[in-house]
């Protein structure tokens, strides 16, 4: 599996946008010398089957004993939709929040109590959605195999805040490979690529060059 590949393809089409010198805002208000938005990837087929064949794979190898595709709303359910598919599994979505009418669900689908089930993201940050959503699956009766994006920012806190869960997780691309991609074929310049470096490494407190 190339991570680089699956990194490509996303700056192929503009689902990672870098900006080291004029950072894009975050809606937490934190600013950031890349945004990434992987629901693109569902505009186009190719990326996306190179997506989807890489996520097989991955789950294939890491995942033999998954039983039911869990999607993160909303950007994870179109791509847990497409691997439940391919690999003939059943699928259920989770919510942010509770649905405020109705039976209040939060896991939307039916699922079977005890089954094991893997969380589909599409991208990692500082890993409390993916973390809640897995949860809301375990309140539900499943058993969380782990959690699989398609990207992930390697920040230090969402690392830390796996680990402190003991939840698996996965990205079939992550921010080292991006840059490694962005530097060669002149996305970004060494001073972007320093740049970038440095907000991974303090996101919070990260400055831009003036």
């Amino acid at each position: 599996m190339s991570s680089r590949e699956i990194a490509s393809a996303l700056l192929s089409i503009g689902a990672v946008s870098l900006s080291p010198q004029n950072p894009f805002t975050w809606s937490s208000g934190m600013k950031s010398p890349i945004y990434c938005d992987n629901r693109l990837t569902m505009s186009f087929p190719e990326v996306r089957k190179i997506i989807i064949d890489h996520f097989v794979e991955l789950i294939q190898t890491e995942y033999t004993e998954v039983e039911v595709i869990a999607g993160t709303a909303t950007a994870g359910i179109p791509h847990a939709a497409w691997i439940a598919d391919r690999l003939g599994l059943p699928m259920i979505y989770v919510r942010s929040k509770a649905k405020g009418h109705g039976k209040g669900n939060m896991i939307e689908g039916y699922l079977e109590e005890g089954k094991k089930v893997l969380v589909i993201e599409d991208l990692i940050s500082t890993g409390g959605s993916s973390i809640q959503a897995a949860k809301a699956v375990k309140e539900a009766g499943g058993s969380v195999s782990g959690v699989c994006s398609i990207f992930t920012y390697e920040l230090e806190k969402g690392k830390a805040a796996f680990e402190s869960e003991k939840l698996s997780y996965h990205s079939l691309t992550t921010f080292s490979s991006l840059l490694d991609v962005a530097l060669d074929n002149g996305s970004i310049n060494e001073l972007g690529l320093e740049l970038l470096h440095n907000w991974r490494q303090d996101p919070q407190n990260w400055k831009s060059a003036t």
